[in-house]
């Protein structure tokens, strides 16, 4: 009997919730573990399709570390960072294109139609959605985005379609495509959608008071506060891009960002439509 009451509950308390956002735009980028395991992969997929379902406009951002990573070393090439950007060369970037835009993209969309969703695959290409100029000589073809193009993204979501976009842009100071990190697209992509929520799922609980204890996770930071958690640093290594994106969201119109555990399943459902967080939430 309980077990149904708790789901009773679950169901009830969920609904106020799927009315806030119903018909509102939620990007998800998608990443790090949840990318890996097959089982995190289809909770984070059921819990896209779901909210698709109830009426929200979910749009998926990718990346595709690993992948790359995998296809470098089985052509025999070292893969190369500077500041935690992948170095890419011209070799490279073929590989980053060939594996986000086709093997990583395709793969996605399919998982998600199998399981009932309907989902369209794009890239940063496709209608010059993703515009973009070369960040720094010392990165070679990784790109900073300049402009982003979303009526491509808008149509796919008037028409009911769960768009799943990779991360090359198109060059508009060069003859290239440029690689773009996963995190900073998708918060520029949040903010030219006017996105009610951008959602980073990453491989840790959020940000932690004490990065080797999980239960001094903070949940809630505002921008204000961001600055002294850096400088203290509570917010230090590959967490400062992360918050760095978010503070840029929120500051250009999006109302809520959050850094979200992909390791646990449903955190995104858990997140969105039910009263307890698991996540940081960084908002103005």
């Amino acid at each position: 009997m309980n077990n149904y009451m708790e789901r009773s509950t679950a169901l009830v308390e969920a609904l106020p919730y799927i009315q806030k956002y119903y018909g509102k735009t939620v990007v998800i980028k998608y990443g790090g573990n949840a990318m890996i395991s097959e089982e995190l992969r289809s909770a984070v997929i059921s819990d896209i399709i779901l909210l698709n379902l109830v009426g929200v406009r979910v749009v998926m951002v990718h990346g595709g570390g690993p992948e790359i990573a995998d296809m470098l070393k089985k052509i025999g090439k070292q893969s190369h960072f500077v500041d935690g950007l992948r170095y890419t060369d011209e070799e490279t970037m073929d590989i980053v294109q060939q594996v986000l835009c086709g093997k990583v993209n395709k793969n996605l969309v399919s998982i998600i139609n199998n399981l009932g969703g309907r989902a369209i695959g794009l890239c940063g290409l496709d209608g010059a959605l993703f515009q973009a100029k070369k960040l720094d000589e010392k990165y070679g073809l990784v790109g900073k985005i300049v402009k982003v193009c979303p009526q491509v993204v808008n149509d796919c979501l008037a028409d009911g379609y769960i768009p799943v976009i990779s991360t090359v842009a198109l060059g508009i100071d060069n003859d290239t495509s440029y690689n773009i990190n996963a995190d900073t697209a998708a918060a520029e992509l949040a903010i030219a959608l006017g996105a009610e929520k951008l959602i980073l799922l990453t491989d840790v609980r959020g940000v932690l008071q004490d990065p080797k204890d999980d239960t001094t996770l903070i949940r809630q930071i505002r921008t204000h506060e961001v600055p002294g958690l850096m400088a203290s640093g509570v917010i230090g290594g590959g967490m400062i891009p992360k918050i760095e994106c978010c503070v840029n969201a929120i500051e250009n119109g999006v109302l809520r960002t959050h850094i979200l555990d992909g390791r646990i399943p449903h955190s995104i459902l858990t997140e969105m439509l039910s009263h307890q967080g698991v996540g940081t939430m960084i908002w103005a």
